[in-house]
């Protein structure tokens, strides 16, 4: 009748690698596409308007035996008080008896998470040797999906990124250049940052009502787009343009189109968990231009919190608390 609390600090001191948290989400999407999981949408509400949000987000994975639920928050404006914009908790129980077994930070969590499910998908459709990725937005996610992309393609050459803030772009280069052995260049604007590149990954602010401004020209043959802020920056057309289209969540996509303005124009979309279970294809040639839609899912938070219970039960890791 106890539970093990995780905090920050606990978490990044397992150093869980890159590799085994796409492992992890991997199964989740794999799981998912044989309809071994539960994962209703997620449940918002906005204290300050859609400058904010806070979000449950319940899943269960069969097999993995992982039951979770991320309450993770966001605020716009947190950058302005010295603030990370994303932070949470989650809370992974014992799918048997019910009882918690553990709550612990998100903010890692969540991090690589979400680079792990970008890499899961570059893997099933991204190109087979890539050597070039543009990255429009050099925040946390940016570094994350940068990190997992390398596990995928580690003789990836170069990375050309563009930020608003020229100063986070200079530290994107500096720090980035450094921790993945890559070649990072900055952009002086998007187009010069996405015209010829293999890969294109957007991760910049999330506003629904944002002007579009990636066009489908910009996109070569045999390309892979992957944004991880939804549909944000990017013209319709682009959408309609490339050979498949894949989320990691239908109903989720859905939601997002009804209640708050995202994706409207959008054609419908495959799921991942399909495409990993084997049910449809992947990337069939070289020439196809394919763009994944990873929104962030509960599964993901639920394997990854369970993948981190584990090594911290292993070393010892965490303050237990009585119920």
């Amino acid at each position: 009748m106890s539970l093990l609390y995780l905090s920050r600090a606990d978490v990044e001191s397992l150093e869980i690698s890159m590799s085994s948290v796409i492992d992890a989400v991997e199964e989740g999407f794999r799981r998912k596409g044989l309809g071994q999981t539960q994962m209703p949408p997620k449940t918002p509400i906005y204290p300050r308007g859609r400058i904010t949000f806070l979000h449950a987000m319940p899943a269960y994975v069969a097999g993995v035996e992982a039951a979770a639920v991320k309450w993770v928050g966001g605020a716009d404006d947190n950058r302005e008080r010295g603030l990370p914009t994303i932070t949470g908790l989650l809370i992974l129980n014992d799918p048997v008896s019910m009882l918690p077994l553990a709550v612990m930070d998100c903010t890692w969590l969540t991090m690589m998470r979400t680079g792990a499910a970008n890499a899961v998908a570059m893997k099933y459709l991204g190109p087979k040797a890539p050597q070039e990725m543009a990255l429009i937005g050099c925040g946390v996610q940016g570094r994350s999906v940068l990190t997992a992309a390398k596990v995928v393609y580690p003789g990836l050459k170069r990375v050309r990124v563009y930020d608003v803030f020229p100063e986070a772009a200079d530290k994107y280069i500096r720090e980035m250049s450094e921790s993945q052995q890559v070649e990072i260049i900055g952009a002086p604007d998007p187009k010069a940052a996405i015209i010829g590149a293999d890969i294109v990954v957007t991760a910049s602010t999330m506003p629904a009502d944002a002007p579009p401004y990636i066009e489908e020209s910009w996109i070569k043959p045999g390309a892979m787009a992957a944004p991880v802020d939804y549909n944000v920056g990017w013209h319709a057309e682009v959408f309609t343009a490339v050979d498949k289209f894949i989320t990691d969540d239908v109903a989720q996509m859905e939601y997002y189109r009804e209640t708050r303005g995202y994706f409207k124009g959008l054609p419908a979309a495959a799921e991942l968990g399909d495409v990993v279970a084997g049910k449809l294809p992947g990337r069939e040639s070289d020439e196809e231009r394919t763009m994944s839609m990873c929104m962030g899912i509960a599964i993901d938070d639920a394997v990854t919190a369970k993948l981190i219970y584990g090594v911290a039960l292993e070393r010892g890791v965490g303050t237990e608390l009585p119920l």
